[in-house]
């Protein structure tokens, strides 16, 4: 098997050499690597859509994240974040729900891999109405009940806890960063949660 590097084929016995201890962060890339990915490839995501349960199922509360934005400005957002090459789409909702949420949240992570709904945001306004100004994503979403207590971490200023119909208000809506307002709506009436 050869291998292409600066677009040059190396022969079999030099590939070798880049055999060895496993990079424990493979799946990480340097920022310059990521600017020049985003700028050429879609890349995959997770959202979340934390909620609070009764007894039978019911959603009582949504989770939104209240941050401060790159321009400055308080928006309302999900819990997000990129999947990692060689990492599977459970263990990377696992990670962003502890990441964002606080290792004490204790999520029910689905045991079916497949989102309540997909999601594609463009870098400028497009048939999705969903934009991310840095690059093309499409992102797997998921409804997540979370059981325990929710410590925000990283950027998140604060988790607010509403009801659904709050939650799908167009105050709501218009606070959420990209047109995720939209999202919530569709991932909501995924599991029979809608407005009225």
């Amino acid at each position: 098997m050869a291998l292409v590097r600066n677009g040059a084929w190396l022969p079999h016995n030099r590939c070798m050499s880049f055999v060895g201890t496993p990079d424990p962060n493979s799946g990480w890339l340097s920022d310059d690597d990521l600017y020049v990915a985003r700028q050429q490839l879609p890349i995959l995501y997770i959202e979340a859509l934390p909620v609070r349960v009764d007894g039978r199922g019911t959603v009582t509360d949504v989770g939104l994240l209240l941050r401060v934005s790159a321009a400055g400005n308080i928006t309302r957002t999900l819990v997000s974040g990129r999947v990692l090459k060689g990492e599977v789409i459970r263990d990377a909702l696992l990670r962003h729900l502890e990441k964002d949420l606080g290792p004490m949240a204790f999520p029910q992570i689905p045991l079916s891999a497949a989102p309540v709904t997909v999601a594609e945001y463009f870098p400028s306004p497009s048939v999705t109405e969903l934009t991310d100004e840095r690059q093309h994503a499409v992102s797997l979403v998921y409804v997540v009940p979370v059981t325990g207590t929710c410590d925000p971490r990283q950027d998140a200023l604060e988790l607010s806890w509403l009801s659904p119909s709050r939650v799908l208000s167009e105050e709501i809506a218009a606070d959420l960063e990209g047109g995720r307002g939209a999202v919530v709506a569709r991932a909501l009436a995924a599991i029979g949660v809608t407005g009225s």
